[in-house]
């Protein structure tokens, strides 16, 4: 695979950013593609390393080797036709994904891994400017209805998957427009919404039809679609968000995440009439939570133009290395740098937010918090202890609450019955995506609560399979790690 010395010869590069002060000014993407011929060499690192780990690193089993061969030998419609053969949306992966295969790289154990995500999203950009990728629809129909309910990674990769198959798919989702929280909570200057239009063009015309502003449970209860349809997949995403139950939490200027994240996303999409405005121009900021959603708000918010942003997190810094008790080739939690962070961000770690302060017209003035520790006794769980002496107050205007999520809204299957598991999903097996009632299937965060975007597609694909296999009895849609087969 690639140059046999190809890893010794060329160091690991990446796309570079725009300056701070330039990508400030909007809201687009600001990353700097490499060459072509730069990128040829990154692909020319990729080992002949016997087993590629890399494989069992990647939720989809992306043929990840053979993509990065092509590439070094400029063999660019080559690598989009095996890319596309187990991922549906590299553009959404490479832009989102962070990257579980480059983890597992076997180059990664003693020197920088291979940069798989950055050739995944440069060969989906090639085969989109070149126009490679285009509608293949069925050549057969089944004459089988089959409704998606929710049109994240999930369910879209869930609906192209059983179109491709020759049933009639209709997709469902509640907000405007198609794309779950790609659209209404990953900023635009990660990935621009056009990305995600260009796709669904492909999609409508290979056939699926897509039903926005529709809301399942309460527009259509659920027993109405089971009736119109052969089969129903439940793909919504993990929407139910966790609070911060402290004093002060009530008042104005405590926002979820999400709220903030979503509206501005559809202002940079020119939606009027967003109701009560959230935005951080002139504040001091402080985002609660350390993930990925509050890198979001950080970034979010230096757009607004923040006076100041402050990043808490309850856990205390990672190490830039794998810590013990993680080695190769499994995820390490380590720290990690965003962009966004880059920005002009403070970070804070092993902190824990006490108080919420308001003014007498219930404004958001301020926050107390206090110094933590994590206790570890063998045998238990860890125990949080507050470090005694360490209150202190902070001014803050709008404190943006980026928890995480704690499961999945539960309307549609309490209308059908279906069963739950103790963190709100609906209870499907891995091995059929199967609820316990006939015709109903879950897949994505809505099955496995809150996870990757590689994790949607790959729950969504394998789905699909298995509700292809119900309907008619066996199905020649791919399982995970098994490429594309022709078209029915």
């Amino acid at each position: 695979m690639g140059k046999i010395t190809g890893f010794l010869e060329f160091d690991r590069k990446i796309e570079a950013y725009e300056p701070v002060e330039e990508r400030l000014k909007d809201y687009k993407e600001f990353t700097i593609p490499l060459p072509e011929k730069e990128m040829k060499e990154q692909g020319a690192r990729c080992m002949d390393c016997g087993i590629p780990f890399c494989h069992s690193g990647c939720p989809l089993g992306n043929l990840i080797p053979d993509f990065n061969d092509a590439v070094y030998r400029s063999k660019w419609e080559k690598a989009s036709e095996i890319l596309h053969s187990t991922n549906n949306f590299p553009e959404f992966t490479g832009r989102l994904c962070p990257a579980p295969c480059e983890e597992a790289c076997v180059l990664g154990i003693n020197e920088d891994p291979v940069t798989i995500e950055n050739i995944e999203k440069n060969i989906v950009e090639t085969a989109f400017k070149k126009g490679w990728i285009t509608a293949k629809p069925p050549l057969n129909k089944t004459g089988k209805k089959v409704a998606v309910v929710g049109s994240g990674p999930a369910g879209l990769a869930t609906a192209q998957q059983l179109n491709r198959a020759g049933h009639d798919v209709t997709v469902f989702e509640r907000d405007e427009k198609p794309g779950g929280l790609m659209r209404y909570g990953i900023p635009d200057f990660k990935m621009e919404k056009n990305v995600i239009d260009r796709r669904l063009d492909v999609l409508k015309d290979e056939g699926i039809t897509f039903k926005c502003g529709v809301h399942i449970g309460v527009d259509i209860k659920a027993d109405t679609l089971k009736e119109e349809y052969d089969a129903i997949v439940l793909t919504g995403g993990a929407t139910i968000r966790r609070n911060l139950p402290i004093e002060g939490s009530d008042l104005k200027g405590v926002v979820q995440a999400m709220d903030f994240l979503g509206q501005n996303n559809r202002r940079v999409d020119g939606i009027k009439n967003l109701g009560e405005e959230i935005k951080a121009t002139g504040k001091d900021v402080v985002v609660i939570g350390g993930g990925d959603t509050g890198s979001d708000c950080i970034g979010t918010s230096f757009r607004h133009g923040a006076t100041s942003v402050s990043n808490f997190e309850i856990m205390p810094m990672a190490t830039a290395e794998r810590p013990e008790g993680q080695p190769w080739p499994f995820w390490p939690m380590r720290l990690r740098t965003s962009s966004s962070h880059k920005e002009g961000a403070e970070r804070f770690f092993s902190i824990s937010t006490k108080k919420f302060i308001g003014d007498a017209d219930g404004n958001l003035k301020g926050l107390i918090t206090s110094e933590v520790e994590w206790v570890n006794t063998p045998g238990q769980r860890p125990q949080l202890k507050e470090v005694p002496g360490s209150e202190k107050e902070w001014k803050c205007e709008l404190a943006l609450l980026a928890l995480g999520f704690t499961g999945s809204e539960n309307t549609v299957a309490s209308q059908l019955g279906l069963q739950m598991d103790a963190r709100t999903n609906i209870k499907a097996s891995e091995n059929d995506y199967k609820t316990n009632v006939a015709g109903v299937f879950a897949a994505g965060d809505q099955r496995r609560g809150q996870s990757l975007i590689v994790w949607a597609i790959s729950e969504g694909r394998q789905a699909a399979h298995h509700v292809d296999k119900y309907l008619m009895g066996e199905s020649a849609l791919p399982l995970k790690g098994e490429g594309d087969l022709p078209r029915v």
